[in-house]
Parts: C-alpha cells; sequence; structure tokens
C-alpha cells in the first residue's frame, strides 16, 4: 500500500498508526480523510483565473527582488510548485533565470 508524502514536510517516510499518518522526520500527524475534506486554497491571478500547483504562469509586471538589484521582467515564465494561505506572497514559483521564490498571486497570469 502506498502512502502519501507527509503534506508538512513532503517526507515519503509516513507510516500508519490506526486512523492516522505519522511523519518520523518532522512528527506530524494527520488523518487523511480529514485532510481531503478540508477546502483547497482558492488563489486568483491578476485575470481572476483560479491558480493550482504545477500551473504555468506568467508574470503580469516588473517585480524587483526584496534584497536584491534583481528585477524580474514582464513576460518571465514560471511554474507553481506550491500554494500557500501567506500574508503578502501567497505562490512558491520556480521562477526563469532567478530560482524558487514567493510570488503574490496578483501579480501573474494563467500561461
Amino acid at each position: 500500500m502506498s502512502l502519501p508524502p507527509c503534506p508538512n514536510c513532503q517526507s515519503e517516510y509516513v507510516y500508519q498508526d490506526q486512523n492516522h499518518l505519522i511523519c518520523p522526520e518532522c512528527a506530524y500527524e494527520w488523518n487523511p480523510t480529514e485532510l481531503a475534506e478540508e477546502e483547497a486554497l482558492s488563489i486568483k491571478d491578476a485575470n481572476g483565473t483560479l491558480l493550482a500547483e504545477g500551473d504555468k504562469v506568467t508574470v503580469a509586471k516588473d517585480l524587483k527582488v526584496t534584497g536584491s538589484s534583481l528585477v524580474i521582467k514582464i513576460g518571465t515564465k514560471a511554474v507553481v510548485r506550491r500554494i500557500v494561505d501567506g500574508k503578502d506572497h501567497q505562490l512558491d514559483c520556480k521562477v526563469d533565470g532567478a530560482g524558487e521564490m514567493m510570488i503574490t498571486a496578483k501579480y501573474v497570469k494563467k500561461a
């Protein structure tokens, strides 16, 4: 039987204890049936289109990278790796030419 990876740390070393799954690396415990019932985050791009993990997006405006002189130009492609419920940045993306970074959803468009 194949168990899903840990939702907290993405570890594959998960084991089952009665109704719960437990991650030995981060000690996170969860019930897979309750996790499936939870509502998925509804994050929308600049055009109001719902975004999901794995979506390909393009940057809708020039973005200055905090703490760097790097500027991500309009039209730069990125892949959404993870969606988080963040106050400022909702998308954990891999941006072409810039690497991995967090981006606010209102500054991207679904490709």
